[in-house]
């Protein structure tokens, strides 16, 4: 090679050089601004290394995600990245994922301050929470019309792009092996996303994303074998009488999306059977603070517009635990908490941060009514697949759980059996060939809050790809 060919090729290889550099520190320095130091009311120890702040998922239309991003406690360069996206639609994985349940910052009692959660998840990762859909939280957009398109597809392909984007900022993660992890609606979202990234992976020009599987707990699974499980939850556990389970079993055809006239009556009279109790964890005491304008009681939900069909108010009541929503909104309101937070930047936020957004839920267009077809796909792909619910939990109920993971006809692993913590049952699980579906005794809708114990010990298994102890 001639003496100038030879002085090109190094003057264009340390171009390259010069221009990943720059790039990676172009990432670094977004990255530095995003780290939170002290957030107001945090405790001073132990230390928590965190950031948040928004990532442009469309520039044309001025869309914006919102994340808190926890790195892991111990050792974050060898522990896997975990996102966590909460349902609703339209509620928040910043005020229940991170702030509620299984963050290591949790809101105190009546929004007070923050108190340290030694059962936190990024024990064992780094902890990515996303609020999702724009319009959700401090997510936002600077078109309006974003708002009225709302759907499982629109959602998945912004928090695609929220993930190519966020990886951008933090390059240090962009090769880590990945998963994904949610609840409630989530069940839509979770699989959806983990399909979205498995199919985007075979196109050489996407960036790559190591996903390895994904954990759905007390999820929206199939609208049939969901709702043929609220209401076989509901009088299997004493809610309503054998008759009105007579009339359901009647009148109600879960397999058509459009419940009759004659259903609607007699499943509103199945919600109304639980004003009295708390429909998320059916043996926990109701929370007696005031409700928020945001975050409704079950008896207001239902007595919401009746021109709205009454399939689509049900799906409120997906996501609300009221005190924690109080305790959250309080806290997440505050000037200095935002500042400190990096959120609402500008001011400019047309509303105040919720943690359930009703008028989310109100446009949001469901179009899928299952996603069971999805989990084929996945396991087939070789994806680590876990389902986990919480068995008190009225809404989305364990019962209506397995029969989903039952329609999906996998060759059985091992036996249904017990696990243990503490010497006493923690719940129950059955491994598949591909898939592993666990149970949570005593645990409602939430249960990294329900049960933090248990909480742990579930991502812990399935992180690790332990077994759930069967022995005392």
């Amino acid at each position: 090679m001639a003496g100038s060919q030879y002085q090109q090729l190094v003057f264009a290889l340390l171009l390259v050089v010069l221009l990943l550099c720059c790039r990676r520190s172009a990432g670094y320095r977004e990255q530095h601004k995003d780290r939170v130091a002290f957030l107001p009311g945090q405790p001073r120890s132990p230390p928590v290394s965190q950031f948040s702040g928004y990532i442009t998922v469309n520039e044309r239309n001025g869309r914006a995600l919102f994340y808190w991003f926890f790195e892991a406690q111990a050792s974050p360069a060898q522990k896997p990245l975990l996102l966590w996206l909460n349902g609703g639609p339209g509620c928040s994985s910043v005020g229940y994922g991170a702030a509620s349940e299984l963050g290591p910052l949790r809101v105190t009692r009546y929004g007070a301050g923050l108190e340290f959660n030694k059962f936190a998840w990024n024990r064992e990762a780094n902890l990515l929470f996303l609020e999702s859909s724009v319009g959700v939280g401090f997510s936002y957009t600077n078109t309006s019309s974003d708002l009225t398109k709302l759907n499982d597809a629109f959602v998945a392909e912004d928090a695609y792009n929220f993930l190519v984007n966020w990886f951008k900022r933090f390059p240090q993660y962009k090769d880590r092996t990945f998963y994904i992890s949610g609840e409630s609606y989530a069940g839509h979202y979770v699989p959806q996303l983990a399909e979205l990234v498995y199919d985007k992976n075979k196109d050489k020009t996407n960036m790559y994303i190591n996903i390895k599987g994904f954990m759905v707990g007390n999820p929206l699974t199939d609208d049939y074998y969901d709702s043929k499980g609220l209401a076989e939850y509901a009088w299997s556990h004493s809610v309503v009488s054998d008759e009105i389970y007579e009339r359901i079993k009647k009148v109600c055809n879960f397999k058509v999306s459009n419940w009759t006239d004659d259903c609607d009556k007699v499943m509103s009279i199945v919600f109304g059977q639980y004003h009295e109790i708390d429909i998320y964890n059916i043996y926990a005491p109701r929370c007696n603070l005031p409700q928020s304008a945001a975050a409704p009681s079950v008896d207001q939900v239902l007595a919401t517009n009746n021109q709205d069909h009454f399939r689509r108010r049900i799906r409120m009541l997906s996501g609300y635990d009221a005190c924690y929503s109080s305790y959250a909104e309080k806290y997440f309101n505050r000037a200095d908490v935002q500042i400190a937070f990096h959120a609402n930047l500008s001011g400019a936020l047309p509303r105040k941060w919720q943690v359930c957004s009703d008028s989310i839920l109100r446009s949001y267009n469901f179009s899928v009514l299952s996603i069971l077809p999805i989990y084929t796909k996945l396991i087939k792909a070789g994806l680590k697949v876990w389902l986990y619910s919480g068995d008190a939990d009225g809404r989305v109920p364990v019962i209506g759980s397995r029969y989903c993971v039952e329609a999906l006809g996998l060759a059985t692993k091992t036996q249904w059996q017990p696990w243990y913590l503490n010497k006493q049952v923690a719940g129950r699980f059955v491994e598949y060939q591909g898939m592993t579906m666990v149970t949570i005794r005593g645990a409602g809708h939430l249960v990294p809050l329900n049960k933090p114990d248990e909480g742990f010990a579930l991502v812990d298994a399935f992180l690790l790809g332990k077994r759930l102890p069967t022995r005392r």
